[in-house]
């Protein structure tokens, strides 16, 4: 199957961590909002699919997969999706739930590090609550990012088929995404990331393995793989690194 993903095409945002899982898969799929803006497709044929009022079950915003006749909102929803049919899920029930257990904390996390700039409303530039968002980073270091990252550590200690993964004994789509988790808190927090690491071992191992994989290496080399920026959900901001 050929699929199509819908996402903007200036950011890495949510839709990367899809996009992780389809290279690493080696899935068929094109990226439709990046096709060139002069043809019929790329952003105009998004905004159609979001703002398509036909649609019974019409997505709510981007990322979007369209899967032969289905069409498929929510990042942790497309993984669901997509886990299984790309060989990056669990086989079992209970490994599936897990799974997307996990990368629904990682949504939770992936909101807050976008509070941690725009903590009043996406709507207003960064500078119009930048007091704000010193405030929210503040909290957002000493307090939440600690507490997550302690959670995804723990669950790797406590993983019994692999302590190099998060579940089983094979790479999943959740080890995918926490690598993009890392990446991105990397550049958002440099300061804070390189003084806290030898806290997590186990992550900042799983984000060396995933970045090494054949796949994601060549991903990461292309030019595909946007680069962090000040439009993106991990943005740098010194005054906010502490």
């Amino acid at each position: 199957m050929r699929y199509e993903l819908y996402y903007w095409p200036e950011i890495q945002g949510r839709g990367e961590f899809i996009r992780l899982a389809l290279e690493e898969a080696a899935a068929d799929y094109v990226d439709i909002a990046r096709m060139p803006q002069r043809s019929r497709v790329g952003v105009p044929a998004m905004m159609r699919l979001l703002e398509n009022r036909a649609a019974d079950r019409p997505p709510f915003a981007p990322p979007v997969l369209k899967a032969g006749k289905q069409i498929i909102a929510q990042t942790a929803n497309i993984l669901l999706f997509l886990g299984p049919r790309l060989g990056l899920a669990p086989q079992s029930e209970a490994g599936r739930l897990w799974a997307h257990q996990l990368q629904l904390t990682i949504a939770d996390l992936v909101t807050e590090v976008h509070d941690s700039h725009h903590p009043i409303a996406s709507g207003l530039y960064y500078e119009e609550q930048k007091r704000e968002a010193k405030r929210r980073a503040e909290d957002f270091r000493a307090e939440r990012l600690p507490k997550f990252l302690d959670y995804f550590e723990t669950a790797m200690t406590r993983n019994a088929g692999s302590r190099r993964y998060l579940i089983g004994r094979r790479l999943s789509y959740v080890d995918l995404s926490m690598f993009q988790v890392i990446a991105g808190l990397s550049y958002a927090f440099p300061r804070q990331m390189a003084r806290r690491k030898p806290r997590w071992p186990r992550l900042m191992a799983l984000h060396q393995h995933v970045a090494a994989r054949p796949r994601v290496a060549a991903y990461l080399a292309s030019s595909r793989r946007l680069a962090f920026n000040a439009n993106g959900i991990f943005r740098h901001y010194p005054e906010l690194d502490g």
